[in-house]
């Protein structure tokens, strides 16, 4: 019997899908982000990322209250795209607590981890 996460590797090699990306990293590397996800694209690889960053200003920015549940959310989908990830590209000079439980939680998933500043791997 296939775990879960079994069948979904299955599934994406029977469909021929290219390599999907997760990219990781404070919020505060968006463009760096951005950068890497042209990269990833280029090398023929699907790329997901973050999709909000809430330190910027924008109309749909929540009240304060709002603002933490929206944060749990985010954090929710970010580990959902880990999931469905073949691997994970930790961008930036710098990991935080909340990228160093994105990394650990890949590894659990035994997804490899790559970094565009390898000096900061919380392993090196």
């Amino acid at each position: 019997m296939l775990t879960p996460e079994q069948q979904l590797t299955e599934a994406k090699q029977r469909l021929r899908l290219p390599r999907i990306v997760v990219i990781c990293g404070s919020i505060r590397f968006m463009a760096e982000m951005n950068e890497a996800e042209l990269r990833e694209t280029e090398a023929g690889k699907i790329v997901v990322k973050p999709g909000w960053d809430m330190k910027s200003p924008h109309g749909l920015r929540p009240d304060s209250v709002e603002a933490e549940a929206l944060k749990a959310r985010l954090g929710d989908l970010h580990r959902a795209k880990i999931l469905l990830a073949d691997e994970v590209l930790v961008v930036g000079g710098y990991v935080g607590d909340s990228t160093r439980a994105e990394i650990a939680y890949a590894r659990s998933l035994g997804k490899p981890v790559r970094f565009t500043h390898p000096e900061v791997a919380p392993d090196a």
